[in-house]
């Protein structure tokens, strides 16, 4: 597997639900060959906005399913959330690359029935600013 295929699938895992951390491996690949700056970018940014479109299909897909016991929040938890996003908007996607909180925000956007061009468009250049900011800091830290 390349390198660049597993900053993909480790980007990927990072934005769903699943508690997963990708940061690390593109700082090591980016040190390892700071040439390759923008394809770690690209591929990781890619790799974490479909992540996320796994969580905005579990949210839009099975929300029916809500009463489950297996269903990842909880009542009050939904509702807090659909509060929280129809009070601050579809804007508040370009927040879906922070580390708290942001994974549940995609999955909020599937519940609020987001257009889905509209949902990944917004995530996208969250996380991909998010991905350009962290190469930035550790080229800098190489100075």
């Amino acid at each position: 597997m390349t390198e660049l295929t597993l900053i993909f699938f480790t980007a990927f895992l990072a934005a769903t639900l699943l508690p997963f951390y990708s940061e690390i491996l593109v700082v090591t690949a980016f040190l390892d060959k700071p040439e390759t700056w923008f394809a770690i970018w690209i591929v990781a940014s890619i790799g974490n906005s479909l992540g996320s479109a796994v969580n905005w299909l579990l949210g839009r897909y099975l929300l029916h399913y809500q009463d489950r016991k297996w269903f990842p929040f909880k009542p009050d938890q939904m509702e807090r959330a659909q509060t929280w996003f129809q009070k601050y908007g579809v804007w508040s996607l370009l927040l879906a690359w922070a580390p708290v909180g942001g994974d549940p925000l995609t999955f909020i956007a599937g519940t609020m029935r987001v257009r889905f061009w509209l949902f990944f468009s917004l995530t996208f250049i969250g996380k991909s600013a998010r991905y350009l900011f962290v190469l930035y800091v550790t080229k800098m830290t190489m100075m």
